[in-house]
């Protein structure tokens, strides 16, 4: 009967540690969903803003070789990412295939200038450095006209940034509910060990030793916990790569391998933190409280 009594709270224990384990993995699930969010939100705010042309069209009598010497400048300059040469015979190529038709042999001639597209890095991707850029530029006398779509840069900025508030914004709220429900997961099971805890207590052991191993079960939950969330994350990630393929151009393992530590790092911590909170909190208590 004794035997069956302890084998029934054993498995009883193993129980609550399993669903301990579970109850924080699918919290730091939540977490991590919202960090690779928050991480493609960013990547794709930077593709946006990397993405914005500058039209810069050079003098008509500019030979090759100094709008080369140009894109070099360009090229060299913190703010430019990237810029490509366009000549006259590609410039008329690309419009005759979005008019549909030659316009060189109707009008006898080729009346596009040479010009250079231009595509900055994100950082300088607002209309208050892209106007500085582009008054920089128009001081050369190779340039001539530089074009780029204001309107949609201001939108555009605008938009991110509200999107980008507001994914913060949730995140924190949902991180601050999270140690919540951990700590709240963590004190239920620790509840549940009340009196081997007072026990221990009563026959002399000091607090140090009575924490010690909780403590390591906590640190072993948490990470448990934390590993279960990144695997299920991973998957996430492939099942949507496969669905959506583009989504690759706005993935980083830098930045992935950045959220999934935090997230192992996150769950061993409110484990720990929370149990050590709660095993004090009863060896505190005294012997008639338990059964409050």
């Amino acid at each position: 009967m004794e035997e069956f009594e302890v084998s029934e709270s054993a498995n009883k224990t193993k129980t609550i540690y399993i669903s301990t384990v579970f109850g924080i993995a699918m919290v730091l699930l939540m977490i991590g969903l919202l960090g690779l969010i928050l991480v493609h939100a960013n990547n794709l705010s930077r593709y946006v803003k990397e993405n914005i042309v500058l039209n810069i069209f050079v003098d008509d009598a500019a030979h090759e070789t100094d709008v080369r010497q140009l894109q070099t400048q360009l090229e060299s300059n913190p703010a430019v990412k990237q810029a490509i040469y366009v000549s006259k015979e590609l410039a008329a190529r690309n419009l005759q295939k979005d008019l549909g038709e030659d316009f060189v042999k109707f009008l006898g001639y080729n009346p596009l200038s040479q010009s250079l597209d231009v595509y900055l890095n994100a950082d300088y991707a607002n209309n208050a450095k892209i106007t500085k850029f582009k008054d920089q530029l128009l001081k050369n006398p190779l340039v001539k006209e530089v074009k780029y779509q204001q309107s949609l840069v201001d939108q555009m900025n605008a938009n991110l940034t509200s999107i980008t508030l507001v994914i913060l914004a949730f995140t924190g709220i949902f991180v601050v509910v999270s140690v919540a429900l951990i700590n709240n997961t963590i004190r239920l099971a620790i509840y549940s060990q009340r009196f081997l805890i007072k026990s221990m207590q009563l026959v002399g052991a000091t607090k140090g030793f009575i924490r010690k191993p909780f403590l390591l079960y906590g640190l072993w939950h948490g990470l448990l916990g934390g590993l279960i969330a990144v695997i299920i994350l991973v998957g996430t990630l492939y099942l949507a790569n496969v669905e959506i393929p583009d989504l690759v151009i706005l993935q980083n393992r830098t930045e992935f391998g950045i959220v999934f530590l935090g997230v192992i790092g996150l769950g061993i911590f409110i484990s720990a933190f929370s149990t050590y909170l709660a095993v004090n909190k009863f060896l505190r208590l005294k012997i008639y409280d338990l059964y409050r």
